[in-house]
């Protein structure tokens, strides 16, 4: 009897531990989302995970300590990357960056290996003694009918979680959410979990490899470039939310007319851009003009981009200049690692990617001239004589939202300025227009540093996606040639200039995102390899578009090349 009450007194004694230390883990991980209904999706997912678990083990206690203490494992990574490496949490960091992203943090902090050496000393003789006395639900029922019971509950549980990750679920409105939120806000283990489903990579549709190698045979062996070493300097810079204002009917004002949009003397290619995103996304853009693929050829999980697809390029405009000698730097408006930049721009064959902090500038407060400053102080510091460099600029000067500042906070000349739009609409293009103005003063500062030179110097600029003016800009009318209307609202502007001469590129009625490397490295007048062969074959044979190029299976085909045979993805 007395050896029946130390049991009793040991099992209960446990079972109580584990709960209290159950409630804890709620506490600081299901409880420290930002909205009740993300508090609520957090500790429905952990009390599913206990069914399961509890089932499994057939141990209340240790389904317990094993399910609180996985979320509160997830919780603390999650912490540690963010506070760390100023970047959220993803799937793919358990997949993908093993050997990046959470070891290099743990090779800067020797003391997060300490605490990792701690808890797996001490943690698996306490699961050892929560074992040994806990409470055996299914120890009275014959082996059959507990291992049906098992079954049953762990079907039930893992139901349950199942339905808990359905977008249509219960929890739909945790799900529904734009990639923005997902990747910025404070949720840290919701966002987590819903960019399971969200993140999952599709390959576009393959011809057979008969037909692949009869379309791109001709590009298997790369074409020579134009000039010679030394290859010129490249200067590219993505503009922020920028677009040619003066397409639309209301924007008739000298204001509207900038210099940044216009071609010149030195203009070698110039024109209407099709981007993948609106109002915001700057980092698929991002994507492809480094890699030479819209992202949404991967299906909806390709709006992760820096996260799920660049740990598997294997080519991008950066590592086909690393192979013609090319020193590659990013300059970059927040922290290197924001969206997963260091990583990303790592993948893509940069050498290095200077963050805010580095340049010693205010992260998401700079001007362009600021940003172009610092990219000249940096280039400056970095080139080496015979060696060229790419460099590749982002800026933040016309982010969003365009509506935070009253009118009067406008210069005069740009204070109601547009006749014609709502009071909140004149607000936002105004204040574009405003902020337009200091982006066009400052390229033509970039221009004068590096095309104003003896050295040969390739100098492109580009619009990320269209701002959203708080929803009001897709109402606006504006003048397009009629096979532009469907694309209205993902159309910015590239343009290419050269301190020296070259042969024309083609100017198309629109060009794809996509095919900006290709064009790059047309003009600098470098050898590209067979992927950039293939690619700029493609923009040739489908006038400048990618996923609705006019030409049948064509693009099929160009996948199954450069995916299937070349791997440029896998």
């Amino acid at each position: 009897m007395p050896r029946i009450s130390l049991r009793l007194v040991r099992t209960s004694a446990v079972s109580l531990c584990a709960l209290i230390f159950f409630g804890v883990c709620i506490a600081l991980t299901a409880w420290q989302e930002p909205l009740l209904l993300q508090q609520g999706f957090i500790a429905g997912l952990m009390l599913c995970t206990f069914g399961v678990l509890l089932f499994a083990f057939g141990r209340f206690a240790t389904a317990l300590l094993v399910s609180g203490g996985l979320f509160l494992a997830l919780k603390f990574i999650s912490t540690i990357k963010l506070r760390y490496l100023d970047s959220q949490l993803m799937p793919s960091d358990f997949i993908y960056y093993v050997r990046t992203s959470l070891l290099d943090t743990l090779a800067h902090y020797p003391h997060l290996y300490t605490l990792g050496i701690g808890l797996c000393v001490l943690v698996p003789p306490l699961l050892y003694l929560a074992w040994r006395w806990d409470w055996r639900m299914l120890a009275g029922l014959r082996p059959r009918h507990a291992a049906g019971v098992r079954l049953g509950g762990i079907v039930l549980g893992t139901l349950a979680f199942w339905l808990c990750m359905l977008p249509t679920g219960p929890f739909a409105q945790v799900h529904s959410r734009n990639v923005w939120e997902k990747l910025s806000d404070d949720a840290q283990l919701t966002n987590f979990f819903v960019t399971f489903r969200d993140a999952a990579v599709k390959l576009p549709a393959m011809a057979s490899e008969t037909v692949a190698e009869q379309d791109w045979s001709n590009t298997a062996q790369g074409e020579p470039g134009s000039t010679h070493p030394p290859y010129p300097d490249i200067v590219q810079v993505l503009e922020e939310s920028t677009f040619d204002p003066s397409i639309y009917d209301v924007c008739n004002v000298p204001p509207c007319r900038l210099d940044m949009f216009r071609p010149d003397v030195r203009t070698r290619a110039h024109g209407v851009l099709r981007v993948h995103t609106f109002g915001g996304g700057t980092w698929v853009s991002e994507f492809a003009a480094l890699t030479g693929m819209p992202q949404d050829i991967f299906g909806p999980g390709g709006m992760y981009a820096p996260y799920v697809l660049a740990p598997k390029i294997h080519d991008a405009l950066a590592l086909q200049l690393r192979r013609l000698g090319y020193l590659s730097i990013g300059i970059y408006p927040t922290e290197a690692s924001f969206i997963n930049g260091s990583n990303a721009y790592r993948a893509y064959g940069f050498d290095h990617l200077y963050g805010a902090s580095e340049l010693g500038l205010e992260e998401w407060e700079e001007s362009d001239a600021q940003m172009f400053a610092a990219a000249k102080r940096m280039y400056d510091k970095i080139r080496k004589p015979g060696q060229p460099v790419f460099i590749m600029i982002l800026t933040l000067n016309q982010h969003g939202p365009h509506d935070d500042d009253p009118m009067s906070s406008l210069p005069l000349a740009y204070r109601n300025l547009l006749r014609g739009l709502s009071k909140d609409a004149g607000l936002n293009f105004d204040t574009y227009l405003s902020r337009l103005h200091d982006s066009d003063t400052a390229m033509r500062g970039l221009e004068h540093d590096f095309l104003d030179r003896p050295e040969p110097t390739v100098l492109v600029h580009f619009g990320d996606h269209q701002p959203s003016f708080g929803g009001q800009i897709r109402a606006l009318s504006r003048s397009l040639p009629p096979a532009l209307g469907p694309y209205r609202d993902y159309l910015t502007y590239y343009m290419l200039k050269s301190n020296f001469t070259g042969a024309p590129i083609p100017n198309y009625p629109m060009l794809d995102i996509a095919f900006l490397p290709s064009v790059v490295l047309q003009v600098a007048g470098v050898p590209t390899d067979p992927y950039f062969s293939a690619a700029a074959e493609l923009r040739r044979r489908c006038n400048g578009l990618y996923d609705d190029c006019a030409v049948p299976g064509l693009l099929e085909s160009y996948h199954a090349w450069t995916i299937g045979r070349l791997h440029v993805y896998q």
